[in-house]
């Protein structure tokens, strides 16, 4: 018999064709980019892009450390400025740390976080 496992943040998976997402909430951003994408306000629109905080390292103790990546759920150009914007319904304390190491490493990105609605 398989358990059902409840998902985290009680979200609920969402596939709109090919691509999966993390919640409803996401897939109709996803909607609304798509078509400020084929109406020409923004370009080159991608979905979960990644991105390395803290490269991968190997400690005093000879312990290998795996590198900290960010994901986003889409990044674009946006009058020639690069944007990453996750959805949030609710900001954890690994988030706002996350947030605060991209900010510091890629100061040239605007990060937006969009409200699930």
């Amino acid at each position: 018999m398989k358990r059902f496992r409840r998902n985290k943040y009680r979200n609920t998976r969402v596939t709109r064709g090919e691509l999966t997402f993390d919640s409803e909430a996401e897939a109709k951003r996803y909607v609304r980019l798509k078509a400020y994408e084929e109406a020409g306000h923004i370009s080159d629109l991608q979905v979960h892009p990644t991105y390395e905080l803290l490269p991968a390292f190997t400690d005093r103790y000879g312990k290998k450390q795996r590198a900290v990546i960010y994901e986003g759920d889409f990044a674009y150009i946006q009058d020639g400025v690069q944007v990453v914007e996750d959805v949030k319904g609710k900001e954890t304390e690994a988030f706002k740390l996350k947030r605060k190491l991209f900010l510091a490493r890629y100061p040239e990105i605007d990060l937006r976080v969009i409200a699930a609605k």
